[in-house]
């Protein structure tokens, strides 16, 4: 609230100021006080006359139109009036000489003046027919109070404690009594459920300041009185308000709102202290829906629609006694208080909301003789500029600000320096101007239906030359709107022409015809674009300089709206808001889409009370308020800008609502933040979409890229750089899908075929032929060819085939095209019924995928010879095949049987030959079909030929035909050979009865062999233990784990030579692992049992089963040892082999004993190898150690020691062949020399030759020591040395190399000498080759000396 003035008078001080506003305009206010005198100031403070009285001003009143102020004195019976209008002064006298007048009251409706005495007489003077009425005695007392009402009944109140009413005559109606003295009085309608139309029967007033009473004017015995708490003090004060509200204020400080509906009466609605010690008056705009209330020294405003919130508080800090009365014009822009003192303040509780804008530029109105200019945008200090008269309109241009009322305007240009504003001047025009508008250089006002254009700043000579009156001539209707940018006028007229004219020239550059009239124009910034508002409250956005569809109808423009701004952020040229008093709504222009211009309602964000928009600047609306502020709304469509300044914090909206928002601003770049900062994949889409619609080709590109979606980026780099408009827009409709769209634009284009490339794309094959007619007839072939495709694809066979015989071109380069189409035309053929034709086309066709297509249809069809015969041109035997067989058409089939492959076939064709008795090609075709049990059926039934059928069970192990088989042998009681056929067939039970029925166990038992289970070979077992078959009752309970029975069963058999049944039972203990067992078969195998000793090989057998590795070695020496004996070296030799083998493998020192056995028999057998090869040296080496050992060959002794003499005279050594003889001459061998070599020997005994070859000595692989090389004990480190199996020599380091089998070690070089004419190793006589004996260098791994037991 705004103080502007203060009324102050000598003569006024301390005491208590009388004062009535003007009704209506509140263009004056009347004050009275203690001297004799009425002024009169008008609305800005300025004394306008004074009125001087012979006595105290006792009262005043002004008349229903604020025309005639009426003032009643003391000591005088006179009525003085005073005229508004012409400022005179009048004075009635009312005919009670003697009375003092008391109380005087204008009526509400009438002329009519009530005024009171104070003996209680009334006199009720017509102001029109200056008739007087005086009604003597109406009271007994002085009248204090009263009220007229609507309907011109007039209530008085009297000291007599009575309240009577009479009506315009002074008749009275009613009278009552009251409790106490009268006070406020007034005329109301009580709140009641359905409207009453009886007008204002309620009276109410306050009586003793207590009691407020209320009665009905029918009914003044029935009356409501209603009391407060006492806490609230005396009744101050009380108003009627809204719908039968009252509210009271009381003398300390409370302020109360009770209802007068009769359910609500007696409560309170709102009780507040407003004030801490006294209240002195409470007031109500009606117009502001405001009430307030002074006391202290304080004023409060609240707003009746929401009582707990105070608007406003004004304290007057001077005012130390406080305040007095309070009271606002009727049309509450001013508030006047009187206080104690005598001052009076006047307040500004409501401006009228002018103001304008031009670009970001504001001027709007700050108090009643104030207008201020801001540009808060540029940051400009604002500037108030004092005007001389309250301006009814506004108008702001980039250096002028204008105002005005009536037919007046002054201007004011804008400066730099102080005070910032200069008056230039004022004009008159030749009406009331109605709105005026300014831009750099003129000003354009309205008025009766025509605009003056002129220069604001100019001489005034020239001024009459710059002037212009539009329109020239009253034909073309009156102008009920104008608006003025930088370079054009624009105006708008009652037969719906918006014109557009060029301000340096005048002339009119562009007429638009609207079919009613336009209300209002509003251009944009530049003059290109406008919105209007025609009289049907319709919205229209035009853009004079695009020739085609230049204007659009606003989406869901509210018929509400009584403006529209443009925003004047620089990047936003085509987004604005329309508005009306509660929201405002904000639309795009998109103007370039691929769907062409068009218009979008964004969204609405809503207004508070009383708020005029005046500027839209990026997103954020600057309003002016009735308090002469501006304050700023955040638009809500504008939520993604966040640059919120309104105080109400309101949560942001979700992401993809900003997204959409800022999308259809086009605001791109802030829409690709915000998907950058939280965006899902679906608003990645969308602004993708977006910058598609908007044809933003660059934009979508590196939207798309950074969603990932590749196909689109390479798809719009193919776009790129279009300039054609049309066809850029059809390719973008066309990635959107709106493909029909895309074909209008493209058809505009540069390039109308893409639009059949499209549709070729998108098989709308329709819309391509028609495409196809008009921009390439060369496609039709082709396209139809595609089409038919199509056709025959969802069965729309006869179209298909009309496309097909469309698609024929006759041009050879098009060879496969026209194959297709003859293809398509077979098919169609078939399928429409015409066989011949399309028979005869696919024989004719090259195709062999046409005559199956073709064959494949026929059968559907049921014809199956032709398709049989098509199947077969296209060289697809099985199916000819099949279709033959389907028409039991043997004969073919058998001639195509040679080139199928599908063993149905032949299955079919030998069921077929079978039923005709042809056995033998039954059972090929059963063959060639691989049915094998079908073939060994006809083989046995048909042509007994069993050695065929026994040869295909054998070959296919066929269940069913070996059953056959053996159904077939046991009618020709063949039961071996049933039995054998049974087991493969797997009837196990079967033919162990037949076996068991006619003897043939022993055949059965083999042939089971290890198929069987183990109660099979129970059941064998038992049999033969019933049979006294020891052996064979053994064997089958050792396989099925009974190992005791099978034993005893072994033990029981008769020895016969090859002793098989010992070898079972070593076996079966070695299984069974069970002592009892092992002791029973060791007391057998020794003789204990029947005092007949085995041969010890069995016990070595048994050793070996029971893995006794030791005792199988002791054995194994004894039973070498008696091999020896009988001169059977080389099962000695591989006995002891073996044993060796074997402790190696299990990891147990082999016995000395065993290793020096196996060292000399392996010597003998080396000599033979020596001898063959002709190597006699190494030959006699060997014989010379076998013959140290001779007592180890009892058995040979006289040829051995032959053989040595003879290979040591061989080998030159002398020496040895002369001990050897010497040897042979013992009694004991010489008989048995072989005659040939007898005298020899002894004549070498006689002439002894005791020359010797001196043996090579070779070091020691242990310890270097130099050995001769046969020599198989070191003397130096007593190590038993290894020896080389090739030539029975020690081994050294540098040659070592193993038998890869065996390993036994060998010397390498001489291994490789003795390979070149043997094929195997001369220990384990496994076949070796040079190949696979490497040379080892790091051999001493083999030279472990703890692996003999010594």
């Amino acid at each position: 609230m705004k103080s502007v003035f203060i009324l102050a008078d000598k003569a006024w001080a301390g005491g208590n100021l009388l004062y009535k506003w003007q009704k209506n305009t509140g263009n004056y206010i009347a004050v009275a006080g203690q001297d004799n005198t009425v002024k009169i100031f008008d609305r800005h403070g300025h004394k306008w006359t004074e009125l001087n009285l012979p006595g105290r001003c006792v009262g005043m009143d002004w008349d229903k139109d604020g025309d005639i102020l009426a003032v009643i004195a003391a000591k005088s019976s006179s009525i003085f009036l005073w005229d508004a209008s012409v400022n005179k002064t009048s004075q009635i006298d009312s005919g009670m000489s003697r009375d003092q007048m008391s109380f005087i009251l204008w009526s509400k409706t009438s002329p009519l003046l009530a005024v009171g005495t104070a003996k209680g007489n009334l006199l009720i003077y017509n102001q029109q027919t200056s008739r007087k009425i005086p009604v003597l005695g109406k009271h007994t007392k002085k009248i204090t109070c009263g009220c007229w009402s609507s309907q011109n009944l007039l209530a008085l109140g009297s000291d007599d404690n009575t309240l009577s009413v009479s009506n315009h005559e002074g008749d009275t109606i009613r009278q009552t009594t009251l409790r106490g003295e009268p006070a406020e009085i007034c005329f109301s309608v009580m709140k009641t459920d359905e409207r009453s139309s009886q007008g204002e029967g309620t009276v109410s007033v306050s009586v003793e300041k207590k009691i407020l009473m209320l009665f009905s004017v029918n009914d003044p015995e029935n009356r409501i009185e209603l009391t407060f708490q006492r806490h609230y003090g005396n009744i101050v004060s009380y108003r009627w308000y809204g719908d039968g509200y009252i509210l009271i204020g009381f003398s300390l400080g409370y302020f109360v709102v009770i209802s007068t509906h009769i359910r609500e009466i007696g409560h309170e609605l709102y009780q507040a202290q407003n004030h801490k010690d006294s209240l002195n008056s409470v007031a109500i705009s009606p117009v502001l829906n405001m009430a307030a209330s002074c006391g202290d020294n304080s004023i409060k405003i609240q707003d009746l629609s929401n009582l707990k919130t105070m608007s406003s508080i004004v304290r007057l800090d001077d005012e130390t006694k406080g305040l007095d009365q309070l009271n606002w014009t009727d049309d509450g822009q001013l508030l006047a208080v009187s206080t104690q003192k005598g001052i009076l303040h006047v307040f500004l509780t409501k401006l009228p909301i002018l103001g304008d804008s031009f670009g970001t530029r504001l001027a709007y109105l700050t108090s009643l003789l104030e207008v201020t200019v801001s540009n808060q945008v540029d940051g400009e200090k604002p500037v108030a500029i004092q005007v001389d008269v309250e301006p009814t309109f506004i108008a702001v241009g980039p250096y002028h600000v204008a105002v005005g009322m009536n037919n007046r305007a002054w201007f004011y240009a804008l400066l730099d320096q102080k005070p910032g504003f200069n008056k230039l001047k004022d004009i008159e025009y030749l009406g009331t101007i109605a709105s005026m508008c300014l831009n750099s250089d003129y000003a354009a006002a309205l008025f009766e239906g025509k605009v003056q254009l002129h220069m604001i700043e100019g001489q005034d000579q020239e001024e009459k030359k710059q002037m212009k009156l539009f329109p020239d001539d009253d034909r073309k209707g009156r102008i009920l709107c104008h608006a003025l940018t930088a370079d054009f006028l624009y105006y708008g007229t009652d037969l719906g022409n918006v014109v557009c004219v060029l301000v340096e020239d005048w002339e009119t550059v562009s007429s638009y015809s609207h079919s009613v009239g336009v209300r209002k124009v509003f251009p944009d910034l530049n003059g290109t674009r406008l919105v209007f508002i025609d009289d049907k409250n319709g919205g229209f956005l035009l853009s004079p300089a695009n020739a085609t569809n230049s204007c659009f109808e606003l989406p869901n423009f509210s018929p509400t709206i009584t403006g529209v701004l443009w925003d004047n952020w620089h990047a936003d040229r085509g987004v604005f808001v329309a508005y009306d008093d509660d929201k405002v709504y904000t639309y795009a222009l998109h103007k370039t889409t691929i769907y062409g211009p068009r218009v979008v309602l964004v969204g609405s964000t809503a207004l508070l009370y009383s708020q005029k928009p005046l500027l839209l600047h990026n997103g954020e609306l600057t309003c002016q308020t009735a308090s002469g502020k501006t304050s700023n709304v955040a638009m809500s469509t504008h939520s993604f800008l966040k640059n919120s300044t309104s105080t109400v914090e309101e949560p942001l909206p979700e992401l993809s609502e900003q997204l959409a928002q800022a999308l259809m601003l086009k605001r791109f770049h802030e829409a690709c933040d915000l998907c950058k900062s939280a965006g899902t994949d679906t608003d990645w889409a969308e602004l993708g979409k977006a910058c598609l619609v908007h044809m933003e080709v660059e934009l979508a590109i590196q939207v798309y890229r950074m969603s990932g979606n590749v196909g689109m980026v390479l798809s719009l780099q193919g776009i790129q750089g279009i300039e054609d408009m049309n066809l850029l827009a059809g390719h973008l409709a066309m990635f959107l899908g709106e493909y029909n769209l895309a074909q209008d634009h493209y058809l505009s284009s540069s390039c109308p075929i893409a639009a059949l490339e499209m549709r070729r794309d998108l098989l709308h094959w329709d819309s391509a032929l028609m495409l196809a007619k008009r921009l390439a007839e060369d496609q039709i072939p082709f396209i139809s060819k595609e089409y038919a495709v199509h056709l025959e694809f969802i069965g729309d066979y006869v179209n298909a085939l009309a496309h097909y015989e469309k698609g024929m071109t006759h041009d050879n380069k098009f060879q496969e095209h026209n194959e297709t189409c003859q293809a398509g035309v077979a098919r169609m053929s078939i399928r429409m019924g015409d066989i011949r034709r399309g028979a005869a086309q696919a024989t004719q066709h090259p195709s062999r995928v046409l005559k199956k297509e073709c064959g494949a249809i026929l059968e559907s069809m049921k014809q199956y010879s032709e398709a049989a015969q098509l199947y077969e041109k296209g060289q697809y035997f099985d199916k000819a095949a099949l279709v033959y067989i389907r028409c039991k058409n043997w004969s073919k089939v058998g001639e195509l049987l040679p080139h199928v492959s599908s063993p149905k076939i032949y299955l079919q064709y030998a069921k077929a030959k079978e039923a005709d008795g042809k056995y033998k090609d039954a059972a090929q075709a059963y063959e060639s079909a691989k049915d094998w049990d079908n073939v060994i059926r006809v083989l046995l039934d048909h042509l007994n030929n069993p050695e065929d059928a026994v040869r295909i069970v054998r070959e296919t192990q066929s269940i069913d035909g070996a059953k056959m088989v053996a159904r077939f042998f046991l009618r020709l009681n063949d039961y071996g050979s049933a039995i054998h056929f049974l087991v493969l067939s797997q009837c196990n039970d079967e033919a162990f009865q037949l076996a068991q029925q006619h003897g043939q166990m022993e055949v059965y038992a083999d042939i089971i062999g290890s198929e069987a289970t183990q109660e099979d070979y129970q059941s064998i077992a038992l049999y033969f233990e019933a049979e006294k078959k020891h052996l064979q009752a053994g064997r089958f309970f050792q396989k099925c784990g009974q190992y005791s029975r099978a034993l005893k069963h072994f033990l029981k058999c008769p020895n016969t030579d090859d002793n098989l049944a010992v070898e079972m039972a070593i076996e079966t203990v070695g299984q069974a692992k069970d002592n009892s067992l092992t002791n029973q078969l060791i007391d057998y195998l020794m003789g204990e049992s029947d005092g007949m000793p085995k041969d010890a090989k069995y016990l070595f057998r048994l050793y070996m089963a029971l893995q006794q590795y030791r005792e199988a070695a002791r054995t194994a020496i004894i039973i070498a040892r008696e091999e020896q004996c009988a001169g059977n070296y080389r099962n000695a030799h591989d006995l002891l082999f073996s044993m060796y083998t074997e402790l190696q493998a299990q990891k147990i020192k082999i016995p000395a004993e065993m290793a020096t056995n196996l060292m000399i028999l392996h010597s003998y057998l080396l000599v033979k190898i020596h001898v063959k090869r002709g190597d006699h040296l190494k030959g006699a080496r060997m014989l010379i150690r076998v013959s140290n050992n001779i007592s180890k060959f009892p058995a040979h002794v006289v040829p051995i020691l032959t053989s040595a003499v003879i290979e040591c005279h061989r080998a030159g050594l002398k020496n040895s062949a002369f001990s050897f003889a010497a040897m042979l001459m013992r009694p004991e061998y010489r008989n048995d020399i072989d005659q040939k070599y007898r005298k020899k020997i002894e004549a070498m005994v006689r002439r002894p030759d005791t020359a010797e070859l001196e043996e090579e000595t070779t070091p020691c692989p242990f310890c270097g020591f130099q050995l001769p090389q046969n020599e198989l004990l070191c003397i130096s480190c007593k190590n038993n040395l290894p020896y080389c199996i090739a030539t029975g020599r020690h081994m050294l380091k540098e040659d070592w190399s193993v038998c890869p089998h065996c390993e036994f070690p060998a010397l390498y070089s001489q291994l490789i000498l003795l390979l070149e004419t043997e094929t195997v190793c001369p220990m384990c006589s496994d076949t070796l080759s040079i190949k696979q004996v490497k040379k080892i260098s790091d051999c001493s791994t083999y030279l472990q000396t703890d692996e003999l037991d010594q």
